[in-house]
């Protein structure tokens, strides 16, 4: 008698792929390759992971550029450079193109969030000796910022 319990043998059906992408859905957004990562783990084949992302990508609810575009304001709010945060596209398997629509190194709020950042972190002072200014410098290029945001952060004057 099939009480309609799942065992661990049953593989996921097409339905079930398109629940468990809608739950984590749900909860943020998601770049396609981070939902095809998470379907595989749930135990579906790259085939349907793939079909599933594909179906939801044309029903609109997969978007990588939305992905993005939500990404980039959310970690330079927290105060991250443009670097890190094409990094991390990069890892979560936004294309390139995208990136560079979301990204771009020489636009002036990305100096400006290397002042704030190292304000919070370090006060409004310059720098006294090389070692204070190479570890402002340090944080700030683990933060992504790039050489030219980091000497105008660390030279800036009010």
């Amino acid at each position: 008698m099939d009480i309609g319990i799942e065992t661990e043998t049953d593989a996921p059906t097409a339905q079930q792929a398109r629940c468990w992408a809608l739950n984590a859905l749900a909860r943020r957004e998601h770049s396609a390759l981070e939902i095809r990562r998470k379907l595989q783990l749930k135990g579906c084949d790259e085939s349907l992971a793939g079909t599933t992302v594909t179906q939801l990508q044309a029903d609109g609810l997969i978007s990588d550029v939305r992905f993005s575009e939500g990404l980039v304001r959310y970690r330079r709010n927290r105060g991250f450079g443009p670097k890190r945060i094409a990094m991390e596209l990069r890892e979560k398997g936004i294309d390139e193109a995208i990136t560079e629509q979301w990204i771009d190194h020489k636009h002036p709020a990305w100096f400006d969030a290397a002042v704030q950042v190292k304000e919070k972190k370090f006060g409004v002072s310059y720098p006294d000796s090389y070692d204070e200014w190479a570890q402002q410098a340090r944080f700030l290029q683990y933060r992504g910022f790039t050489f030219e945001h980091i000497n105008h952060a660390l030279r800036y004057t009010d």
